[in-house]
Protein backbone atom coordinates (compact mmCIF):
# COMPACT_ATOMS: atom_id res chain seq x y z
CA UNK A 1 0.00 0.00 0.00
CA UNK A 2 1.06 3.53 -0.64
CA UNK A 3 1.94 5.55 2.44
CA UNK A 4 -0.96 7.72 3.59
CA UNK A 5 -3.46 5.96 1.33
CA UNK A 6 -6.68 4.97 3.13
CA UNK A 7 -8.48 1.80 2.12
CA UNK A 8 -11.27 0.03 3.99
CA UNK A 9 -10.37 -3.45 5.23
CA UNK A 10 -12.82 -5.25 2.88
CA UNK A 11 -11.17 -3.54 -0.10
CA UNK A 12 -7.70 -4.53 1.11
CA UNK A 13 -8.83 -8.15 1.45
CA UNK A 14 -10.33 -8.15 -2.05
CA UNK A 15 -7.07 -6.82 -3.52
CA UNK A 16 -4.85 -9.49 -1.95
CA UNK A 17 -2.89 -11.74 -4.29
CA UNK A 18 -3.84 -15.44 -4.35
CA UNK A 19 -0.79 -16.25 -2.19
CA UNK A 20 -1.77 -13.58 0.34
CA UNK A 21 -5.38 -14.80 0.32
CA UNK A 22 -4.21 -18.35 1.05
CA UNK A 23 -2.06 -17.18 3.97
CA UNK A 24 -4.97 -15.23 5.46
CA UNK A 25 -7.29 -18.21 4.86
CA UNK A 26 -4.92 -20.52 6.74
CA UNK A 27 -4.70 -18.04 9.63
CA UNK A 28 -8.49 -17.71 9.90
CA UNK A 29 -9.16 -21.44 9.48
CA UNK A 30 -6.79 -22.12 12.38
CA UNK A 31 -9.32 -20.22 14.50
CA UNK A 32 -12.64 -21.42 13.05
CA UNK A 33 -11.57 -24.87 11.92
CA UNK A 34 -13.60 -26.62 14.62
CA UNK A 35 -16.78 -24.63 13.89
CA UNK A 36 -19.39 -26.58 11.90
CA UNK A 37 -20.95 -24.43 9.15
CA UNK A 38 -22.56 -24.93 5.75
CA UNK A 39 -22.42 -21.50 4.12
CA UNK A 40 -20.99 -18.01 4.58
CA UNK A 41 -24.19 -16.64 6.10
CA UNK A 42 -24.20 -19.34 8.78
CA UNK A 43 -20.48 -18.89 9.48
CA UNK A 44 -20.94 -15.13 9.81
CA UNK A 45 -23.82 -15.61 12.25
CA UNK A 46 -21.82 -18.13 14.29
CA UNK A 47 -18.77 -15.87 14.54
CA UNK A 48 -20.77 -12.72 15.26
CA UNK A 49 -22.75 -14.56 17.95
CA UNK A 50 -19.63 -15.74 19.77
CA UNK A 51 -17.60 -12.94 21.38
CA UNK A 52 -14.48 -15.09 21.70
CA UNK A 53 -14.51 -16.17 18.06
CA UNK A 54 -15.26 -12.62 16.97
CA UNK A 55 -12.26 -11.30 18.92
CA UNK A 56 -9.97 -14.04 17.60
CA UNK A 57 -10.97 -13.51 13.95
CA UNK A 58 -10.65 -9.74 14.31
CA UNK A 59 -7.22 -10.12 15.89
CA UNK A 60 -6.11 -12.44 13.09
CA UNK A 61 -7.31 -10.01 10.41
CA UNK A 62 -5.67 -7.02 12.05
CA UNK A 63 -2.51 -8.98 12.75
CA UNK A 64 -2.28 -10.06 9.12
CA UNK A 65 -2.78 -6.53 7.81
CA UNK A 66 -0.24 -5.00 10.18
CA UNK A 67 2.43 -7.72 9.97
CA UNK A 68 2.15 -9.10 6.45
CA UNK A 69 1.10 -5.92 4.64
CA UNK A 70 2.80 -3.48 7.04
CA UNK A 71 -0.33 -1.35 7.01
CA UNK A 72 -1.39 0.98 9.78
CA UNK A 73 -4.88 0.35 11.11
CA UNK A 74 -7.16 3.17 12.26
CA UNK A 75 -10.51 2.56 13.94
CA UNK A 76 -13.44 4.77 13.00
CA UNK A 77 -16.62 4.70 15.10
Amino acid sequence: MTSGQFKPLPQIIMELTPVQQQKLYVDIMAIIGEVQWTDVAQLTALVMGNATLQQQVTAALLGYVTKELQAEVHYID
